[in-house]
């Protein structure tokens, strides 16, 4: 004869059932803990907000200003093409040409892509601020964003077979630093947000150099560059259209460049 299996006993079921009742309870808990640090970052100004909003003059911000972490002097710019081409191409002897000399400086930002500023706002002002901080009877600084230009002619020669043209590179005072921004309503419980954080120093303003005649600093030299040649090709078919360069001594075996002195430059008036 079989002896029936005895029914589970109620302390047994009793037991199970509290286990499924804890379980939950906690829940719902463990959901609120990953729910509120969320909530607490989500009204914080990330730094593409806070360098939209300086650069926007925003009705939000109380004060938006450059803070400074290191600088370098003399810091030179890009390498431009200042003078249109000479060619003397396919001869065997040099020719002398009188060169129209052009370019202009002025204070330049680099903020993050497509961002500007304008003199006229709060960030605009302390750029300016910190320039008079740079401006020293030594170096000659533009603090706002008035341009300042260098136009001259000039006789010089070319090579036998080659084209002629002069470069430019200015020279600058690069200060470089972060964006420190107040709000006027505090989010998160704060007020104060950095771009792109305290301390770094990824924001550049760059200060043009000005000579005591007024003419803008940099390195000037005239370049020739060996006709038939790809840097040669290259010139001649980008016309009058920007493109980057090698700067002085940097263009290798067919290119020559020979440095003017700032004596040499006219004084502008």
């Amino acid at each position: 004869m079989t002896t029936p299996t005895p029914a589970p006993s109620p302390r047994s079921r009793r037991h199970r059932s509290k286990k499924k009742r804890i379980t939950l309870a906690l829940a719902p808990v463990a959901a609120l803990a990953v729910i509120v640090p969320l909530m607490n970052q989500a009204g914080a100004a990330t730094p593409s907000e806070v360098t939209a909003d300086c650069s926007a003059d925003s009705d939000k911000l109380e004060n938006c200003e450059f803070v400074d972490v290191q600088f370098k002097a003399n810091s030179l710019g890009p390498n431009q093409r200042v003078s249109p081409v000479t060619q003397n191409c396919g001869t065997t002897t040099a020719a002398t040409n009188t060169f129209s000399v052009s370019t202009s400086v002025t204070r330049t930002i680099q903020l993050e892509d497509g961002f500007t500023v304008n003199a006229d706002t709060k960030l605009g002002s302390s750029f300016f601020e910190i320039g008079i901080k740079f401006n020293t009877s030594e170096i000659n600084i533009t603090r706002d964003d008035k341009t300042t230009g260098l136009s001259f002619s000039r006789s010089d020669t070319v090579q036998p077979d080659n084209i002629g043209f002069f470069m430019w590179s200015a020279k600058r005072t690069d200060v470089s630093g972060f964006l420190r921004a107040t709000y006027k309503e505090a989010q998160d419980g704060q007020k104060v947000f950095f771009a792109p954080s305290e301390g770094a120093s990824t924001v550049h303003v760059f200060y043009p150099q000005i000579l005591k005649n007024g003419t803008p600093d940099g390195r000037l030299w005239l370049r020739n560059v060996k006709c038939g040649t790809p840097e040669a090709n290259g010139i001649i078919n980008s016309g009058n259209s920007l493109r980057a360069e090698p700067g002085f001594g940097e263009g290798g075996g067919n290119v020559t460049d020979v440095e003017i002195s700032p004596a040499d430059i006219p004084a502008q008036g």
